[in-house]
């Protein structure tokens, strides 16, 4: 695949989850994917089985889009900086629901494999993430 094609895949990948068709992993995650970075929630299987569940539980938790801010390829692998939006709806681990409105950023690159996003490594902003759900006080912020 080009680089572009590369793209493109990473693209419609962000743009099924926003839709909250996770079933469309199976078309365009690998099997065996490999995340170097997983959620902070223990317990999730490995794989595309597992990135189902993970992303099965955001949705339903915090529904909301991701927005692509840039993107670079080279070879199989594609960096995308992204924001993600969402309101958190439904209890995650150990953190009830607050309806509050969440803001991430991230940077993800992707590791393409016969057209499938094969690897993930991501540096998303988790403390940010936590402050905004109420787990953690904000820097600078009263403590409690």
């Amino acid at each position: 695949m080009s680089t572009e094609e590369n793209k493109a895949l990473v693209r419609r990948f962000y743009a099924e989850i926003d839709k909250g068709n996770i079933d469309a992993m199976d078309e365009l995650v690998a099997e065996d994917y490999l995340d170097h970075t997983p959620p902070p929630f223990p317990g999730f299987g490995s794989g595309r089985d597992g990135l189902k569940q993970v992303f099965r539980l955001f949705w339903e938790a915090t529904p909301g889009t991701h927005d692509i801010e840039d993107q670079i390829a080279e070879g199989d692998k594609v960096v995308t900086r992204l924001t993600a939006r969402g309101v958190h709806k439904g209890d995650l681990p150990g953190i009830p629901a607050t309806g509050r409105q969440l803001t991430v950023t991230a940077t993800v690159v992707h590791r393409i494999e016969n057209g499938r996003l094969a690897e993930k490594w991501s540096d998303k902003d988790l403390l940010g993430f936590l402050q905004q759900l109420g787990v953690l006080p904000e820097i600078g912020g009263p403590a409690e």
